[in-house]
């Protein structure tokens, strides 16, 4: 059986399946290290204002625990909740056997070019995990800072909802103000144990000439939940990932919930899988785009492998101001009984609405952003009242760029 370490070097030049090709060997992988942190009030304020576009609040109210790493150097980790563990994952690996269980376990390091370059060159990651039996009200707040100008960073992340368990995380990746190129890889592996619930916000908020190559597949147990949201409404230079998520247990649930936003220059190739495995999964992928001069591709794939399984995949589009939407809605059933449907629309904004909102007393620029807003509102179920809020934020901060 070939170790880790030689599929990622047969793999170090292996082009993804999916996305534009990236030149690995233009982008530096050394960074200096950071001070480490005593608390996040140490943050300097031009961070904080970087932060808080991302939903990560350095005075951590109304947060489980934090997580904060710049560049390479995790500089802050820290649980506030008895339930919670937030840990290095080079410091969880290197101390708890269970860790080492999780590791490379859901993800192959030879899938493409960047699971290799994410093993090979790790800096670091988080490991966020919820002891059997807890529940967080609070979600736990993370967040992947790049400062260093032309630098690839590369985390890999484990997240684990024991049995019984029910954890929020909000995760922002985030660029310093200066920093206007680099290249982001990011590993992620999700554990939803046996009736535990798990919810992954992720708000991105990079610099226009970012690359970024996520890469993640989850695991549900039976009876468990897990929803996944992710929010890029800020400009990028190419951004692509499919995550995958396999409902292993009787009665599992995974839903994904994506708002995307494409700017001239941007290319965004997003998508979701769900594996509906076991009896009565059910799986909903819902998508949410606007372009207003980029190209996007809002990818679907619902698989349905047990009879009476359920599915629904929903994409929607709206094109402001020229640009590309590509809608790849997707549906197998490999069994008879299976309950799989799709819908997927892609067009403009309605000139009739817009007059209907003058007609109202609205001007035209603010009749159209409160079509655009109510586009952009999607009823996440599942989801605590805080973390709503924070969606709903993080779409506020954005909205002005997309007009």
């Amino acid at each position: 059986m070939r170790t880790l370490e030689e599929k990622a070097r047969e793999a170090k030049n292996k082009k993804a399946a999916l996305g534009p090709d990236v030149d690995l060997d233009t982008f530096d992988v050394r960074a200096e290290a950071h001070q480490r942190l005593q608390n996040l009030g140490q943050v300097g304020q031009q961070d904080r204002d970087r932060l808080i576009q991302a939903g990560v609040d350095v005075t951590e109210a109304g947060r489980s625990g934090s997580y904060l790493q710049k560049d390479a150097t995790a500089v802050y980790a820290g649980a506030k909740d008895e339930g919670v563990e937030v840990i290095p994952i080079k410091e969880a690996l290197e101390k708890h056997a269970w860790a080492r269980e999780h590791y490379w376990k859901l993800l192959s390091v030879d899938v493409d070019k960047y699971t290799a370059r994410a093993f090979t060159d790790l800096h670091d990651g988080y490991v966020i995990r919820a002891l059997p039996g807890s529940r967080a009200f609070f979600p736990v707040q993370a967040c992947l800072y790049l400062e260093k100008q032309n630098l690839s960073q590369n985390v890999h992340n484990i997240i684990i909802a024991e049995e019984g368990s029910e954890l929020h995380i909000i995760t922002g990746c985030v660029t310093a103000a200066h920093v206007s190129r680099g290249l982001h890889v990011g590993i992620s592996e999700f554990y939803v144990k046996k009736n535990a619930t798990l919810s992954f916000t992720m708000i991105h908020h990079w610099a226009e000439d970012m690359m970024v190559r996520p890469r993640s597949v989850g695991r549900v147990e039976e009876g468990g939940l897990f929803l996944n949201n992710y929010v890029c409404m800020k400009p990028v230079k190419s951004l692509q990932m499919y995550p995958t998520t396999h409902l292993v247990g009787p009665g599992a649930v995974a839903r994904f919930y994506s708002l995307l936003v494409g700017h001239p220059g941007s290319e965004l190739d997003v998508g979701g899988r769900i594996s509906l495995e076991a009896d009565d999964t059910r799986a909903e992928i819902v998508s949410r785009a606007i372009t207003n001069g980029g190209k996007i591709i809002a990818r679907g794939d619902i698989i349905g492998e047990r009879a009476g399984v359920k599915g629904h995949l929903e994409c929607r589009g709206l094109i402001l101001k020229g640009g590309e939407i590509h809608a790849i809605p997707e549906l197998k059933g490999r069994t008879e009984g299976v309950e799989l449907s799709h819908e997927a629309a892609v067009g403009k904004i309605a000139q009739e609405e817009i007059l209907y909102l003058m007609s109202r007393g609205l001007s035209e620029d603010e009749a159209t952003a409160t079509i655009v807003r109510g586009f952009l509102s999607v009823d996440i179920p599942g989801l605590p009242e805080g973390l709503k809020e924070q969606i709903d934020q993080a779409v506020d901060l954005s909205q002005k760029s997309v007009l």
